[in-house]
């Protein structure tokens, strides 16, 4: 960890703090306009990150909101790696279940031929 005064690169903070399995990958995120500083889009990687300002970035199929809490000077450990931050990124809503597992959806071709066998007939 660094002092406050100092600043660090932008894709080498998200590489330490384990937010992507290589620093390229970071780099190319970063390079696309994909996040935000303190919601300025910023397209730099050498941008000079410091703590306190608050990044959002897509990861995986969902956005992340993070707060910067301190500066790193190697990818540590992932609790060191999470001590680097504070996340702000709000509960993801459940998805709902298939219908098919709960009883619902279309009958499977043993459903049809349960309901025909045990179906009321004519004759009753």
């Amino acid at each position: 960890m660094t002092e406050a005064g100092a600043t660090q690169r932008l894709d080498k903070w998200l590489w330490h703090a384990r937010f992507f399995k290589t620093r390229g990958l970071a780099t190319k995120l970063v390079s696309a306009g994909r996040v935000r500083v303190d919601g300025d889009r910023v397209s730099k990687p050498s941008y000079g990150l410091r703590p306190g300002l608050t990044l959002t970035f897509p990861q995986s199929r969902r956005v992340r909101v993070i707060r910067v809490e301190a500066l790193s000077t190697r990818r540590g450990p992932a609790p060191e790696a999470q001590a680097l931050y504070t996340d702000l990124t709000p509960p993801e809503d459940p998805v709902p279940q298939n219908p098919r597992f709960q009883g619902k959806g279309r009958p499977t071709g043993k459903d049809r031929r349960n309901e025909r066998l045990y179906r009321d007939g004519p004759l009753e």
